[in-house]
């Protein structure tokens, strides 16, 4: 599946409703994937970014629109092959790596865990190879495989997640807020882990997170999420350079600056939705410039534009 710009789509979403009861979560979102791109999903707690990223690895039903994996569509009953295929080719990692590891599992068993489920080994040998390899390329040592999740510090759990993940040799990565639970200290080390991984086994990763001067850092594309619509879409710099939606100014403004005069001088921009006036029309996702989408109508359209003029 290629769109008009010859780059391959690994995952396409289209028009996505998710709802928990009458609750919509998530409406209406539609974005593309590429091969080898770390895109974000940016917004506040709440905001349905994380209901987006269960519903790809299909914990969360979804009540309207496609999710489409490598031409497939998979938020549908799929038979048992399918089933699996799409398992191992989309891994999540979780946001609390102390909650989403079994205490009660060594790590050899946690890492092994999926590679049992879908016989993706040949033998005890393969088996062990695999999982000391991965180990090894997280930063974990061999000994480490005996040992119970809670004999390890956050930074290292995560790790574990991460091994847990990747040794399915998924092409599609769904990273929860994979750092938000650490350290400040530890945050880089796992983020520049998550950024070494991709470029040596060609990982596509959808990066959920709140805090748009961490997606800054790992990023090709970002989309910014505000109950439950996706509300701007572009490349990273272009984002950070042309905010368009007044949601999206509004989280760049709290963004730290590093130099603290500017930053005892910045004034945060304080989002209101009152500012749309979407009684006569509603709003729609449109591609604004090549690459830059935001939810507006024409109105606003127009006011966007001369903006970026």
């Amino acid at each position: 599946m290629e769109n008009n710009n010859n780059r391959e789509v690994v995952l396409s979403i289209k028009e996505l409703q998710v709802k928990f009861g009458s609750f919509v979560a998530v409406n209406n979102a539609s974005f593309d994937i590429y091969k080898g791109e770390t895109f974000s999903l940016v917004g506040e707690s709440g905001s349905g970014k994380t209901t987006i990223g269960r519903a790809v690895v299909r914990i969360n039903e979804t009540s309207h629109g496609d999710i489409i994996f490598k031409g497939k569509k998979i938020n549908k009953k799929l038979n048992k092959a399918e089933d699996a295929e799409v398992i191992r080719g989309i891994q999540m990692i979780f946001q609390d790596p102390a909650a989403s590891l079994n205490e009660r599992a060594t790590v050899d068993y946690i890492v092994s865990e999926g590679l049992h489920n879908y016989h993706l080994y040949e033998d005890e040998a393969d088996r062990i190879r695999k999982v000391e390899k991965i180990v090894g390329e997280v930063g974990l040592l061999k000994e480490h495989l005996t040992r119970y999740p809670h004999e390890f510090s956050g930074g290292q759990r995560q790790r574990i997640g991460i091994a847990r993940a990747l040794v399915m040799e998924p092409e599609l990565v769904v990273a929860d807020e994979p750092i938000s639970a650490l350290d400040v200290s530890i945050r880089a080390q796992v983020l520049n882990l998550l950024k070494t991984m991709q470029e040596e086994r060609g990982l596509t990763y959808l990066f959920i997170a709140h805090d748009l001067s961490v997606v800054r850092f790992i990023s090709d594309r970002i989309a910014v999420i505000h109950q439950g619509v996706i509300v701007e879409l572009a490349e990273t710099e272009e984002l950070f350079n042309n905010p368009l939606h007044p949601y999206t100014r509004s989280l760049l403004s709290a963004v730290p600056l590093p130099d603290p005069e500017s930053e005892r001088e910045k004034k945060p921009v304080i989002y209101n939705p009152a500012v749309h006036d979407y009684s006569q029309e509603k709003p729609s996702f449109v591609e604004i410039k090549p690459g830059h989408f935001v939810w507006a109508n024409s109105v606003e359209i127009e006011k966007y534009k001369t903006r970026l003029k």
